[in-house]
C-alpha cells in the first residue's frame, strides 16, 4: 500500500469502529424506540467501511470505486461480494438480511422486528469484531468489553392475539413473510455465523433481595394469586447445546483471540478438557445423543465459557492438565 492507502484505510477503520460502538450502544439504550432501525444503520455502515479498508490493503484504493465513477465508492453490497465470494457463507447471509432490514425499515418497522432480527444482530456483532481482528488485527475488546457485545431484548411474545388488530393487513403480511424466510435461513445455515439465540435463565435461590421476586410453590389444584408450581419442559438440544466439536474449538479460538491470548485450543486440548473435567458428565456442558448404537455428543455455550475463561485465569493450564493426567496414568 502507498502511504495515502494507508492513511484512508486508517481512516475508515476508525470511523468503523466508531459506527460499530454507536449500533451497539444505541441498541442497549432501553429507552429508545429507534434503536432496530438504528443498529441496522450503524452496523451496516461499520462493515462497509471495515470491508473497504480491506479490499484497498488487498487491491489498491482504485477498486472501491465504480468502474465509471472515480468519485462514487462501491456500495456494502458490492464489498460483500468482493470479500465473502461464496455466496453460501452463513456470515454474508447474515448481512444481506440486515442489509434488506435497513433498506425497507422506513416503511415496514414495528416493535416486533426486534424479536425477529436480534439473533441476528448477535450473530452480526460477533462477526465484526471476528473480522475486524483477522482482517486488521483491531481487536474491538480494548474499546468495548466483549461482554457488552451482548444484546439486551425485552421478553415479549412475537405475535401476539391482538397483533393483527394493531397493525394494517399489509404489516402484518410483511412481518410474518419475514418471519417465515429468517426461520427458513436459520434452518437452512444452521450456524451461530447468522443467527445466535440469546437465552435467559431463572434459577431458584433463597437470596432476598429487592430485584429478586418471591413466590412459593402451589399445592396440586391450589389457584392462589403468587403461587408457582414447577413445570418440567422438554428442551431441544440443538438449541442447548449447538456445538460440535469441530465448531466448539472454532469459537473457543476465536474468544481466546478476543481476549487477547495468542493460544491455539486444539482438539487434544479439548479432549485432556474432557477427562479432567468430566465434561461429557455434565449435563449442563454435554447432550449426549444415544439413538444410534454409537452416542454422539454435542456441548453448550456453558462449556465455551468455560474453557475460555479457565484459560483466562490460567493460560498454562492446558499443559498443566496434560501433566495430572499423566501422573494420574502412572
Amino acid at each position: 500500500m502507498t502511504e495515502m492507502e494507508e492513511k484512508i484505510c486508517s481512516q475508515l477503520l476508525n470511523k468503523s469502529q466508531e459506527a460499530f460502538i454507536m449500533a451497539i450502544e444505541l441498541y442497549n439504550k432501553p429507552t429508545l424506540k429507534y434503536r432496530v432501525e438504528g443498529f441496522a444503520f450503524f452496523v451496516c455502515n461499520a462493515w462497509e467501511l471495515m470491508l473497504k479498508a480491506k479490499i484497498i490493503k488487498d487491491s489498491g484504493e482504485n477498486e472501491i470505486y465504480y468502474k465509471e465513477s472515480d468519485t462514487r465508492t462501491i456500495s456494502l453490497e458490492n464489498c460483500i461480494k468482493i470479500v465473502f465470494t461464496n455466496d453460501q457463507d452463513p456470515l454474508r447471509k447474515n448481512l444481506e438480511k440486515i442489509i434488506e432490514l435497513r433498506n425497507t425499515s422506513t416503511h415496514f418497522i414495528t416493535q416486533e422486528y426486534e424479536f425477529l432480527y436480534v439473533p441476528l444482530f448477535q450473530a452480526c456483532s460477533y462477526n465484526f469484531a471476528d473480522k475486524l481482528l483477522e482482517f486488521h488485527s483491531i481487536d474491538i475488546s480494548t474499546q468495548i468489553p466483549v461482554h457488552f457485545i451482548n444484546l439486551a431484548v425485552a421478553a415479549s411474545p412475537l405475535l401476539d392475539k391482538d397483533f393483527q388488530s394493531r397493525y394494517s393487513q399489509n404489516i402484518y403480511n410483511k412481518l410474518v413473510k419475514t418471519q417465515s424466510s429468517i426461520a427458513e435461513l436459520t434452518r437452512i445455515t444452521n450456524s451461530d455465523r447468522f443467527s445466535i439465540v440469546i437465552q435467559q435463565e431463572l434459577k431458584l435461590t433463597k437470596k432476598h433481595t429487592e430485584i429478586v421476586p418471591k413466590f412459593r410453590l402451589a399445592k396440586d389444584d391450589e389457584e392462589v394469586d403468587g403461587n408457582c408450581t414447577i413445570i418440567k419442559e422438554i428442551q431441544n438440544p440443538n438449541n442447548t447445546h449447538p456445538y460440535n466439536v469441530k465448531r466448539l474449538l472454532e469459537v473457543v479460538n476465536k474468544g481466546l483471540r478476543r481476549a487477547g491470548l495468542c493460544l491455539n485450543f486444539t482438539s487434544g486440548n479439548f479432549k485432556d478438557f474432557n477427562k479432567y473435567f468430566d465434561i461429557k458428565g455434565n449435563p449442563n456442558f454435554c447432550f449426549t445423543n444415544t439413538i444410534n448404537k454409537t452416542p454422539t455428543f454435542s456441548y453448550s455455550s456453558k462449556t465455551v465459557d468455560f474453557i475460555i475463561e479457565s484459560i483466562k485465569q490460567e493460560p498454562e493450564i492446558c499443559t498443566e492438565i496434560r501433566q495430572k493426567l499423566k501422573t494420574q496414568k502412572k
